[in-house]
């Protein structure tokens, strides 16, 4: 019995540990919904209609799936949202029109991307759509293989409309000032480990991942008053502008890919 006390106490610190440490990371991340609050509300600008009209040739549709990253939250004017700055940018890379349809929504999770495309109007076939989710997912703790078998069904989906899909994986949640430590070290931990699964998952459905940790996260973590909206958490116009350039060779690619590519009748 004696040989087991060392054992026991062993057993009991890391148990206190762990206790103290989750009540550190429960106060921290009600500090944190403090600060960032909702100053931008939960409703994102309407950027969805046909962007360059003047350009000759049928328009190509655009399609937005995902959380408020994908939704524009924090741009000023809908020219300033992801979804804007893509149709812009697509429409003047190839020529032609660009019809944007915008179906996610702030606060969304992979969870939720099959309702978004079942809300999709019957025969609606995108040339191309892009995919932005993950930072909810960490933040309400939803387990990782589950965010990738969601991802996985809405780029499988996609791809049956003869969609091109882009995925932007999960941003890194560590350049969030507003989040105190050690849980925004956490958050990084979790968001990139989620985006590496992101990635592997968008692979094998047939989607090409982007890394927005990598192409854009630099510049979060070294410019944070310029690239966040007065909420630090969400981009601002800027933010938005840097992540759409980040994006904008791969959706050209898949665009061209779904151009050239026999697409599916109308049901």
């Amino acid at each position: 019995m004696r040989r087991l006390r060392p054992v026991f106490a062993a057993v009991s610190a890391v148990a206190l540990l762990t206790a103290v440490l989750r009540l550190v990371l429960v106060r921290q991340a009600a500090l944190a919904r403090r600060r960032i609050g909702k100053p931008l509300g939960e409703v994102s600008l309407d950027a969805d209609r046909l962007w360059r009209p003047g350009l000759d040739g049928a328009p190509l549709d655009l399609l937005l799936v995902g959380d408020s990253l994908a939704a524009g939250l924090g741009a000023q004017r809908p020219k300033q949202t992801l979804g804007g700055r893509l149709a812009k940018a697509l429409a003047r890379g190839l020529g032609r029109p660009v019809r944007l349809r915008t179906v996610a929504r702030v606060g969304a999770e992979s969870r939720d991307l099959a309702t978004q495309l079942d809300a999709l109007p019957p025969g609606y076939r995108p040339h191309v759509a892009v995919v932005v989710v993950g930072g909810n997912d960490v933040t309400h703790r939803l387990p990782v293989a589950e965010s990738a078998r969601h991802l996985e069904d809405a780029v499988r989906r996609l791809r049956v409309l003869g969609a091109g899909v882009v995925v932007g994986t999960c941003p890194d949640l560590g350049a969030l000032r507003a989040v105190p430590q050690p849980l925004r070290r956490i958050a990084s931990s979790l968001s990139r480990r989620l985006a590496a699964v992101q990635a592997e998952a968008a692979r094998r459905a047939g989607a090409e991942p982007v890394d927005l940790r990598r192409a854009v996260g630099p510049l979060f973590f070294d410019e944070p008053e310029a690239m966040f909206s007065l909420d630090r958490f969400h981009p601002s116009p800027l933010g938005y502008r840097r992540t759409a350039e980040a994006l904008l060779p791969a959706v050209q690619r898949a665009t061209v890919v779904a151009l050239s590519s026999r697409r599916p009748a109308p049901r």
